[in-house]
């Protein structure tokens, strides 16, 4: 620097210093904004162009570091299997009014439930897709398995109350509660206590429909329903084959599949609770139930008319004697899969027969079972989503009907289900009121 310039820095250095001041004081304000404003205009960015950060409360997070997960653990899960999915469901919308994922619960493969240590428990990935599950129902309800899980230790149980005191608000109260500050900290809420289909149920028919559609048996077990079908409709393509007055060989052979409901358990039980209740539409006797289902009104025949019944419970050799001409009865035996079904625990098998008979043309059951109406429930969903505006009457697409009822014409009484009830109550516990 020359010398000349050296004395016009002297000359105006109060000026420089007063300039030199305001710089600084603006480079410090600068660098406040940048540290503390930027991120926040980063994080909206974010939000609006790549959707990688969460705006709450006016401070911006990664969506690299998600809110802890939180769970919910119930009891293993028992009974037969339709009792065990409505008792799957109601823990998943337990869990969701909880704002918990339900960790992946144990069902039992064997119908003892008298002695626990008999239930063969199985993993809820072994009968049902777990995959399939989240990817369906996701924004709903949701499973977790154990390896998701964080802290195991950091546990808070909820005893289920019991009893008759123990009513209906009292539950919801108590599931409010640890819906809250204290209990909601904790990163698993334990279930203590009874079965979840024995749990007080605070839910819309239409919920547990939507957890039940994300229900698929896992391939294993489809596969052998496959099986079972196939044989079914190659059968009645033969049956047609041989009867020149039949439709069309190019049409879909149909089918009707019958729960007959006769064991002796079932028997035993219905009729006490027919006296219990003072109804006498429970029980249908095997002579009922061939009378009605060869009434049902349009049925074309012949038809392969497939019994599904509990062989191993069944004390009556007689369900393929006595049917009307047209209707060609086969159970599981005579049908050539008896050993297919044998090979299974009993939770396959009734997996397997329940697929079978959702997947019937016509399908006639008792509205007090659970089995039934679970099916029943499956077949309104389906008409529904596939569009169809009636859902009761014969030529409808997937026809239910419910023998135990007497219809017109000493027919079985078309069923339904109402998707509008507040409960799972009728189907859980059966109901002669149906819809149709």
């Amino acid at each position: 620097m020359d010398l000349s310039n050296c004395k016009q820095l002297r000359l105006f250095g109060v000026h420089l210093n007063f300039l030199a001041a305001k710089c600084l004081l603006l480079v410090v304000i600068a660098l406040f904004l940048g540290t503390v404003l930027l991120p926040t205009f980063s994080g909206l960015s974010g939000v609006i162009q790549q959707n990688k950060f969460v705006l709450v409360h006016n401070r911006s997070f990664s969506s690299n570091q998600p809110v802890k997960q939180k769970f919910l653990e119930v009891p293993q899960i028992v009974w037969g299997l339709n009792n065990q999915k409505i008792a799957f469901a109601r823990a998943c919308l337990t869990a969701r009014m909880l704002n918990r994922t339900l960790l992946m619960p144990k069902l039992s493969a064997s119908l003892f439930y008298k002695d626990f240590e008999l239930l063969k428990p199985i993993s809820f990935d072994k009968v049902f897709q777990f995959e399939r599950f989240n990817s369906v129902c996701k924004g709903f309800v949701q499973l977790s398995r154990y390896s998701d899980v964080s802290n195991q230790s950091d546990v808070i149980e909820l005893q289920k109350g019991n009893g008759r005191r123990w009513t209906l608000e009292k539950d919801l109260e108590q599931l409010n509660q640890f819906s809250k500050h204290p209990y909601n900290a904790h990163e698993i809420v334990r279930i203590v206590g009874k079965n979840p289909f024995l749990w007080h149920d605070h839910w819309p028919t239409k919920d547990y429909a939507r957890v039940f559609e994300c229900l698929a048996l896992v391939e294993e077990i489809s596969t052998e329903a496959d099986k079972v079908v196939s044989k079914i409709r190659e059968i009645g393509m033969e049956d047609r084959s041989k009867n020149p007055m039949s439709s069309s060989l190019s049409e879909p052979v149909p089918f009707v599949a019958v729960h007959m409901r006769i064991e002796k358990d079932w028997m035993i039980h219905c009729k006490k609770l027919e006296q219990r209740l003072n109804i006498s539409e429970i029980c249908s006797s095997k002579e009922e139930i061939m009378a009605r289902v060869g009434n049902i009104d349009g049925l074309k025949t012949p038809v392969v008319v497939y019994l599904a019944v509990a062989d191993t419970l069944l004390e009556d050799n007689t369900v393929l004697n006595g049917w009307k001409d047209g209707l060609h009865p086969y159970e599981k035996k005579k049908l050539g899969v008896f050993d297919l079904y044998k090979k299974q625990p009993y939770l396959f098998q009734s997996a397997i027969d329940y697929e079978v008979c959702l997947r019937s043309d016509i399908f006639v059951g008792n509205s007090f079972s659970t089995f039934s109406s679970l099916i029943v429930l499956d077949r309104t969903q389906k008409m529904i989503k596939s569009g169809e505006t009636k859902l009761c009457g014969s030529d409808v697409r997937w026809p239910s009907y419910a023998h135990n009822i007497r219809g017109a014409g000493n027919s079985p009484h078309l069923w339904v289900t109402n998707m509008s009830d507040t409960s799972l109550t009728a189907i859980s516990y059966g109901s002669n009121h149906i819809s149709c």
